[in-house]
């Protein structure tokens, strides 16, 4: 059983309002599952191989310019055969670097463009859903929570993207959510859990 789902989001310091919105739109999907999310390092400094080799989704997202150290993040994930999620920010000038790693990912995965942060939170809580669900046996998804989780995807997948604030955000930081339903401290007691918790926990 997995109780925690590992992203890595590949984005460089243009996207920082794109980053921030991947990390805060994940806590909307209707599971029980904690959420280790991680993002390209803005400033200088190592790049953790171990944990783009282990995440379970790992989304590459470009903007105006390849910048560093996105194509290393895409070079890491293919040394373990796997292939990132692709998205191409539509309606802005490229670099010419830009342009020719565009066309040489190609090659490996199919690019899906956004217009909007609606139209990307829309597109990433779509496929991570599908994701969940496609593992549920690996999650260990109880019962209710399946049930509730493939009702919410189909109602996301057949209504129109829901407009969301442009100007809410952070600095796109790596983070760990915990949820309280599988993860409960070994000593001390939580305080209003309900309220603490980062995923609005399942009721009947």
């Amino acid at each position: 059983m997995v109780d925690t789902l590992l992203l890595y989001v590949s984005a460089a310091k243009d996207l920082i309002p794109e980053r921030d919105l991947v990390g805060r739109s994940v806590t909307e999907i209707p599971v029980s599952l904690g959420w280790k999310i991680f993002f390209s390092p803005l400033k200088e400094k190592q790049i953790d191989t171990n944990i783009i080799s282990q995440a379970d989704i790992h989304i590459l997202m470009l903007g105006q310019d390849i910048r560093a150290p996105i194509g290393y993040e895409w070079v890491i994930s293919r040394r373990v055969n796997r292939n990132p999620i692709l998205f191409l920010k539509k309606e802005v000038p490229r670099t010419h670097a830009a342009r020719d790693f565009i066309r040489t990912l190609r090659d490996f995965s199919n690019w899906h463009t956004y217009e909007d942060h609606t139209d990307l939170r829309h597109q990433i809580l779509v496929m991570i859903s599908k994701y969940i669900l496609t593992y549920a046996n690996v999650f260990a998804l109880r019962p209710l929570e399946l049930e509730k989780l493939t009702d919410w995807t189909k109602e996301l997948e057949d209504g129109a993207p829901e407009q969301i604030d442009e100007t809410q955000g952070g600095a796109g930081e790596s983070s760990v959510i915990i949820s309280t339903e599988r993860f409960v401290p070994k000593d001390g007691v939580l305080i209003n859990p309900k309220k603490d918790d980062a995923m609005e926990q399942l009721r009947d």
